[in-house]
């Protein structure tokens, strides 16, 4: 098994894609990572800006809906990459080798479990790897599963991989074949200048156009309800349209995206609705009858939930008329 070592070992430090005939078009290696020696890409994806959750411990019985439990919440660029191969290999051979690899390119592994035993004490093993595997298609061979969490601080910010390989047992012709799901979020802030604050006089154009408005200038971290304060810009000038308009009370409504528990979603979606009416009332004078919270959770998309642009749409705070003479 050392030479397999040695190989994997150049391949990330060097950061060398060897393509072989069998990757999907437009497909590449992730530099940090690499791939075992005689593997083929069969799943790629890569999105500049995503919000998810992957495992960072054992799913213990009772905690199927409480995510904070179990898993970590990361944001970033988002790199998605499914290897096949190569045959004859075990999964636990393959895994082993990108853990020794990760290690001594700077990586500190923070979880490592095989099996239902190890990753899902609570005997839920299916919502477990459906977490882990982050969307990548992999075969559903959960008694093979093997599963890591590794990190490493970059110059640039937090480099996050997670990896969960299965195998498919040989049968006739078939032989053993591994199959791994990388997941790469290298930490970064989400773009914001790409959003123009609303001004007053729009949102009260929009409001006695449509009786509703979409804001997307209001920020919060991932899976938070705390404004953030680049926020401020955009609250500022739904203030002043409020204090303009005396007679005005307005829903202040939040909502998500498609993806994670309706409930959690729901409840999330309420306390940033909350979070900035508070805002309104403790920072601009607003009375706090003017302006109500609720939160919709992923209840009203305005598109998609299947691509990262539709979910970015999706997440949003509304403004509501409730009354405007």
């Amino acid at each position: 098994m050392k030479p397999l070592r040695a190989a994997l070992l150049v391949l990330c430090v060097t950061g060398a894609s060897q393509a072989l005939a069998e990757d999907i078009p437009g497909s590449s290696d992730h530099p940090a990572i690499g791939r075992y020696e005689g593997a083929s890409i069969s799943y790629f994806q890569t999105k500049a800006y995503d919000e998810i959750r992957l495992p960072s411990g054992p799913l213990q019985r009772g905690d199927r809906d409480n995510p904070s439990a179990w898993q970590i919440e990361l944001a970033g660029k988002v790199t998605s990459i499914g290897y096949e191969g190569p045959a004859g290999r075990s999964i636990l051979e393959v895994m082993r080798n990108y853990e020794e690899t990760l290690k001594a390119s700077g990586f500190k592994v923070n979880f490592l479990c095989r099996g239902e035993e190890q990753c899902s004490p609570g005997r839920m093993i299916p919502t477990f790897w459906e977490a882990a595997r982050s969307g990548i298609r992999i075969p559903q061979q959960w008694d093979s599963t093997v599963y890591l969490l590794a990190e490493r601080h970059d110059s640039s910010g937090p480099v996050t991989v997670a990896m969960i390989g299965v195998e498919t047992k040989a049968r006739g012709d078939r032989r053993l074949m591994p199959h791994v799901a990388v997941t790469v979020v290298e930490g970064q802030p989400m773009e914001t200048d790409k959003i123009t604050v609303v001004p007053a006089d729009e949102i009260e154009q929009a409001l006695v156009r449509d009786g509703r408005i979409a804001i997307y200038g209001i920020y919060f971290d991932f899976d938070q309800s705390e404004v953030k304060p680049e926020s401020r810009p955009q609250i500022e000038q739904l203030a002043a349209l409020l204090k303009k308009r005396p007679d005005l009370t307005v829903l202040v409504v939040g909502h998500t995206d498609g993806q994670g528990e309706f409930d959690y979603n729901l409840s999330l979606s309420q306390k940033r609705a909350q979070a900035v009416a508070d805002l309104l009332v403790s920072e601009f004078e607003i009375g706090a009858s003017r302006v109500t919270p609720a939160g919709a959770g992923m209840m009203a998309p305005v598109t998609t939930n299947r691509t990262e642009e539709g979910r970015a749409k999706n997440r949003r705070v509304e403004i509501v008329e409730l009354s405007g003479g």
